[in-house]
């Protein structure tokens, strides 16, 4: 196993990466899904008891894998937010994620829970609901209508391996669309509806298993 496999999806050279993003050669960019930014804090508001620095745990997986495959852009597919802008403590981390790393241009496509994307100010690309680039329709959700190969995420698809224990983020691989795992670590999952010819890359840990 390795922390990062090559791959042709819809004739273009791809990169999976174990800490559960995309990597496009051609454009030099990252491409995640499903940051949450905020999901911890409007939890432990609500009583729920849980660690933080989860965001600023995230943000510097994506300091890392930019600097690992030299990328100089990253574009999230929606849930870039997790829903409202009042909390401190992940905008502090992302204000301080961006003075580290200013030269790292961050694109956001709106997702379900991005409502409050736009008057957020956080030095972003605002790139709106869908992106057509090359031979990809970039998306948050799965799209049938879209005119090109769909990368999206919103679905969190997970699996179990026999050996280890819980659910595992992996990245689903359809004939028309690929479904990048969640990138966030604080988000819930469910199994792909997979049919024959589909492929699933399992993230284990820091490495990838090829499942199907």
């Amino acid at each position: 196993m390795a922390d990062a496999m090559d791959v042709v999806i819809a004739g273009e050279p791809m990169r999976l990466l174990a800490d559960r993003a995309l990597y496009w050669p051609a454009r030099n960019r990252l491409l995640l899904a499903d940051l949450h930014l905020g999901k911890a804090d409007i939890f432990r508001r609500l009583g729920i008891p849980l660690p933080s620095g989860g965001t600023r745990l995230d943000l510097a997986r994506i300091a890392a894998l930019a600097e690992t495959t030299g990328a100089d852009t990253a574009w999230v597919l929606g849930d870039f937010l997790h829903g409202g802008i009042e909390s401190p403590q992940w905008r502090e981390g992302w204000e301080a994620f961006r003075a580290a790393h200013p030269q790292l241009r961050i694109g956001v496509l709106a997702g379900n829970h991005d409502r409050a994307l736009v008057r957020a100010n956080l030095e972003i690309d605002l790139l709106g609901d869908s992106v057509d680039d090359g031979p990809f329709s970039l998306r948050h959700a799965p799209d049938p209508r879209a005119p090109a190969h769909v990368l999206c995420g919103h679905l969190h698809p997970t699996v179990r391996i026999e050996g280890f224990p819980g659910r595992w983020p992996a990245f689903w691989l359809q004939e028309r669309t690929c479904v990048l795992p969640a990138f966030s670590a604080f988000t819930g999952g469910r199994t792909p509806e997979s049919n024959a010819g589909d492929g699933l890359v399992a993230c284990l840990h820091e490495s990838l298993l090829r499942l199907a």
